[in-house]
């Protein structure tokens, strides 16, 4: 049997035996979880291998390429500064980046970036993934770029740009870039092992995710659809996350390095009323907000039926995930990572591991550990 090391108040311990029971058939290779309650950890395991040879246990201070779990990050951060009132989610985006107004973009809000719904959903061609690697040609190329669609009238899942639309925001506002703000704003006051890319003096702790299967693409898909345009502008191999330049670039939507504790330490700020571990961020008229919804249909990327509210996805009775009630937010990562907020039960799951499945939204483990959650509570 898998050896899982940490502990877990009792209550919780159906949710270990997924982890321990995806790892002994092999599906996973290392992961970790966590449960916070009330902004304190109740449950903190970890599991498996760093790597496919299995030379190295997973640790306790083991990270890994989180992918679309950073989104989350991202989300927290531009809330802060709403919380602080610097950020108006219904203001345009152009009030604050002036550049972005170009090319029909003038009416974009941010809190259509924030919602996947902003028509801006990658970059268009000519682009390569050394663009999106330099922030400032990245947000340039943004600035320039016509929508694929009417912003606001659906979401389209934005994938690898989120993070480079939100983040300059955020700099245009505070002065610090989204790798900084989040740093010395969220992470740093919340002693949490998370960052946005990776500084090299953490490159030895890190776990190489393990590139999934392909997608499989439709033969008869249009090559102009939204989908395609944004799954190919640009399309990085997943090993890219193993290389020192993406690992120093800021990719608010992508990058973030951390593990299960990490993660649950952050997010319970969103679970617990605002605060985590003793530290206050955001109000509960800031959460409010969280749960506004901007979209709820069948999303232009993904071809899933999701509701987004601002910055998360929302629960609703199709939800993909199977979080169909309640008032929850969650996201989570390329190949099944996920962070879960029930602001109900004062609760946030958290799951990373480095062996990445096929599919976008969820895998096996992240499927198992929702529908376990849900008996629980």
């Amino acid at each position: 049997m898998a050896e899982i090391s940490g502990s877990t108040d009792s209550r919780f311990q159906s949710l270990v035996d997924v982890i321990e029971q995806q790892l002994d058939n092999g599906y996973d290779l290392g992961s970790s979880l966590a449960v916070a309650v009330d902004g304190q950890l109740v449950c903190d395991v970890w599991g498996g291998y760093v790597d496919e040879a299995r030379s190295e246990p997973w640790q306790a201070d083991t990270i890994t390429n989180v992918w679309s779990t950073t989104k989350t990050m991202t989300a927290l951060s531009a809330l802060l500064l709403i919380d602080r009132g610097e950020l108006d989610p219904h203001e345009k985006v152009a009030t604050y980046w002036p550049e972005f107004g170009a090319a029909g973009k003038g009416d974009i809000e941010v809190r259509h970036i924030m919602s996947h719904t902003s028509g801006v959903s990658a970059w268009a061609q000519p682009v390569t993934v050394d663009d999106i690697l330099d922030d400032d040609k990245a947000t340039a190329m943004l600035a320039e770029q016509e929508p694929w669609w009417e912003p606001g009238t659906a979401s389209g899942y934005h994938a690898l740009n989120q993070g480079h639309l939100v983040g300059e925001v955020i700099r245009r506002i505070d002065g610090r870039g989204l790798k900084q703000f989040f740093a010395e704003e969220i992470a740093g006051p919340l002693d949490a092992d998370f960052t946005i890319g990776s500084p090299v003096e953490n490159h030895h702790r890190i776990s190489n995710v393990i590139p999934p299967p392909p997608l499989p693409i439709p033969e008869d898909i249009d090559p102009e659809s939204v989908a395609i345009k944004t799954f190919t502008g640009p399309a990085p191999e997943a090993d890219i996350a193993h290389t020192a330049a993406w690992r120093a670039a800021t990719i608010g939507a992508a990058n973030g390095h951390g593990n299960a504790r990490s993660v649950a330490k952050i997010q319970a700020v969103v679970s617990n009323g605002g605060s985590s571990n003793g530290v206050s961020l955001l109000s509960a008229d800031t959460l409010d907000r969280i749960f506004e919804e901007q979209s709820n249909g069948i999303d232009l990327v993904l071809g899933l039926p999701l509701r987004f509210g601002l910055g998360f996805g929302l629960s609703a009775p199709d939800n993909p995930m199977g979080i169909t009630s309640g008032r929850i937010c969650y996201w989570g990562g390329w190949g099944g990572s996920i962070v879960v907020n029930d602001l109900d039960n004062r609760l946030t799951m958290t799951y990373m591991m480095n062996r990445m499945q096929a599919g976008l939204v969820g895998n096996d483990t992240s499927m198992a550990l929702v529908s376990t959650l849900g008996t629980l509570l």
